[in-house]
This record gives C-alpha cells, sequence and structure tokens, in this order.
C-alpha cells in the first residue's frame, strides 16, 4: 500500500515530539568527531509548505508546531527546545512567518558535517520525486526510492564508526509493526552501538504494544520510551498520541528530552500529558 502522505499531517504534535527526539540524539552524538551514517527508512518529503492544500485539509499543525512557534519569545533559549525553535526559524529562510515544516530529510540534512553520510529512503514514488527536488537537504545526502527496511539491513554493516537509524512508518499496515520490530533486531545483531529511533502511534487498538513486546522479547537492551498524549485513550477516534524509542540512547539524552516535552505539553491542551522512562534497562 502506497496511499500515505505524510502532508496530510505535517507539523502535528507527533512531528514535533519525534524531531525534538531526533534534535537531541544529533546534539550528543556530533559533540565527538568521528564519522556517523545516519538513515532515514521512510524520508518522505524534505520540506512541507503549510498552505499546501494537503496540509490545509486537516491543520493538524495548528494542535502541534504552531502553538510553540507563537510561544518562541518565550521559550527561546539554550535548552534542547531553543535549539529545535532556532533550527525551526531558519528553515523558513527570510520570512518571518511558520510557512513550512521541515521532514526528517532537513533535519538530519541541516547537521549533516562533512565526514558524515546520509542515506534517505522513500518507497511512495510521488513523495520519493518531492524529496528528490527538494533543495533543503544536504547535497552529498543518497536519495533512495526504495524500502528503507530491506535497504537498512542490505547495507548493513556501515563503513564509518557510528551508526543512527531513524524509523518512522506511517503503519497503515498492521504487519508494519512486526516488520519494523523484526528489522530493528536483525540491525541490532549487525550493530550492537548503533542508536535507532523508532516512532509508532498511539491508537485506541494499542498495536504499539506487540512492537514494544517483540522488542523487549528479542532479546535487545537499553531501550527508552517516550510518549506524548493530547488527551486519554478512548476519548476520540485516532491517534491520541505519539511514542518514541530510543535504542541505545546517549548519556543525558532523558533528562534533556523531557525537560523539553514538558514544557511542550501544556501548550498543547490541558490534557496533553508526556511520560518517559525505560522500556528495558541495560
Amino acid at each position: 500500500m502506497l496511499s500515505y502522505q505524510h502532508a496530510y499531517h505535517a507539523g502535528n504534535f507527533a512531528d514535533v515530539h519525534k524531531h525534538l527526539t531526533l534534535l537531541a540524539v544529533l546534539r550528543h552524538l556530533q559533540r565527538k568527531a568521528s564519522p556517523i551514517t545516519f538513515v532515514d527508512t521512510h524520508a518522505g518529503r524534505g520540506l512541507y509548505p503549510l498552505q499546501a492544500s494537503e496540509t490545509q485539509r486537516l491543520g493538524e499543525y495548528r494542535q502541534g508546531v504552531l502553538p510553540l512557534w507563537n510561544e518562541r519569545a518565550v521559550l527561546r533559549d539554550e535548552t534542547l527546545l531553543g535549539a529545535w525553535l532556532q533550527a525551526l526559524e531558519s528553515a523558513q529562510g527570510k520570512t518571518k512567518t511558520l510557512a513550512c515544516y521541515p521532514g526528517s530529510p532537513w533535519w538530519l540534512g541541516q547537521a549533516l558535517r562533512e565526514q558524515d553520510r546520509l542515506w534517505l529512503y522513500e518507497l511512495h514514488p510521488g513523495e520519493h520525486d518531492h524529496l528528490a527536488r527538494q533543495a533543503g537537504v544536504a547535497a552529498h545526502a543518497r536519495r533512495i526510492h526504495g524500502d528503507g527496511l530491506k535497504g537498512l539491513l542490505a547495507n548493513l554493516p556501515v563503513a564509518t564508526p557510528r551508526l543512527c537509524v531513524l524509523i518512522d512508518p506511517s503503519y497503515e499496515r498492521k504487519t508494519e509493526y512486526d516488520e519494523v520490530a523484526e528489522t530493528v533486531i536483525q540491525a541490532m545483531r549487525k550493530v550492537r552501538h548503533g542508536v535507532v529511533l523508532v516512532w509508532y502511534p498511539l491508537l485506541p487498538a494499542a498495536r504499539h504494544l506487540a512492537l514494544l513486546e517483540a522488542l523487549r522479547d528479542g532479546g535487545l537492551r537499553k531501550i527508552w520510551r517516550s510518549e506524548l498524549s493530547l488527551h486519554p485513550a478512548g476519548e476520540e477516534r485516532g491517534m491520541y498520541g505519539s511514542g518514541m524509542l530510543v535504542i541505545n540512547p546517549p548519556w543525558g539524552l532523558a533528562e534533556q528530552l523531557t525537560d523539553a516535552m514538558q514544557r511542550i505539553a501544556p501548550l498543547l491542551g490541558e490534557a496533553s500529558r508526556h511520560a518517559a522512562g525505560w522500556w528495558v534497562e541495560e
């Protein structure tokens, strides 16, 4: 199934959660000079214009990035959240308004150093065409039209000393939860020191629990979990929250991200909550 296009959901609360986590990991990893290979298995587009018809149809950014943008004068500081907002401002170019939301290829690309490598996988032909034309992504990034989970496993181990992977499928197919779990387990057997980020939706059916349990039962260690909920499960239809797993999280990540999420949650609604902790300890 290749129907999913992230433009309909660009800039929503899950994007904020996902990319704050990604930026936190990037900042920690790049404290060392040794090269890193970054892999984005479901890249989508580099930048999403918020006035595009797809994005305007659902307008999910209004309960995601927009409240943070409106409070940026207060939130801008030396913390992770301040750095994220500063990067978001730079993505807007010369305009002083929130005109676009940057997807994961942009967040990875803007941080890419000369010694690093970036592989961007996108299977949807239309989305890959957008990605291929996107000027906001690093010039030396590889943009690959193909299955990112299969591509990741086929190219492990990587040539660089370090590896960082972002896995964030749409989960439109129920089997994707199992596919992600199996891919992560296989990847970690090949590169035990790799840092892997996995995004998953919180839905009333709670299929994400199968993913979590499969990773735990697969023998993986050091899995940190962060979940952001807009409201309790079952109150409304559809996605009520966003989950992030970080396997082999850099030291200090949990504290920085938890601080950022606790500041963000009240801006997303009175019922919004963030919870974090070890899913599997060392």
